[in-house]
């Protein structure tokens, strides 16, 4: 992973990381991804997405018609970031309180995918693992009106907290509560669409998504 200035942790340095095995797994875990980026018109604008990782390659896509998407394509720089909550970090003083978490932020200039039907099945799968053999793929109409764009995963940084409050030691006297309280995203049962026809059961692929 490139090292920059601008991807020089100074805040806490020792939770950042530049290596990319730790960058790739925050990445892969999210869902959405928030893309910064300034407009022609000079505007700044952040705009979630759906991100999907490829190998060193970091994947957004969207209407051709959008202004995200016809700004980055026409080579306007990005930052993309991530963020997982992991928990809530109370301690003993107000000032203490935090957040376990794990970040990732992404620089760099984006370019339209080579493969445009392979992303969009790299898409899918992200969503649904085995999603893509079991669906209808896009038409040439759809192809033609999205757009898949592609951002090398060359200049970024993660950074991580994770662990119990960290107090001013005079405050570990004190007759208060601490600890962590964990937040994590549960996936629940599958809810039929209406229309489906009564004997349908729900496929392997995604059963295997819930998480009860």
């Amino acid at each position: 992973m490139l090292k920059t200035p601008r991807t020089k942790l100074t805040r806490v340095p020792q939770r950042g990381s530049h290596d990319s095995e730790t960058l790739y797994a925050i990445l892969d875990e999210a869902l959405i991804g928030h893309v910064g980026f300034v407009t022609p018109t000079g505007h700044p604008a952040v705009i979630p997405t759906l991100i999907a990782r490829d190998g060193d390659e970091l994947l957004i896509h969207g209407s051709n018609a959008s202004r995200t998407v016809r700004a980055l394509r026409a080579g306007q720089e990005a930052c993309v970031e991530v963020t997982h909550i992991d928990g809530l970090v109370l301690a003993r003083s107000a000032f203490h309180h935090s957040m376990n978490y794990r970040s990732a932020i992404l620089y760099g200039t984006l370019q339209p995918a080579e493969d445009k039907e392979r992303a969009l099945e790299v898409f899918t799968n992200k969503l649904v693992p085995g999603r893509w053999e079991h669906v209808r793929w896009p038409n040439p109409q759809e192809l033609k009106a999205t757009e898949v764009l592609s951002l090398p995963i060359t200049e970024g940084s993660a950074k991580v907290r994770t662990g119990e409050p960290i107090d001013d030691e005079p405050d570990y006297a004190l007759d208060t509560w601490a600890g962590v309280i964990p937040i994590t995203t549960v996936r629940g049962d599958p809810i039929p669409d209406p229309r489906l026809p009564d004997a349908m059961d729900v496929p392997e692929h995604v059963r295997s998504l819930t998480d009860r």
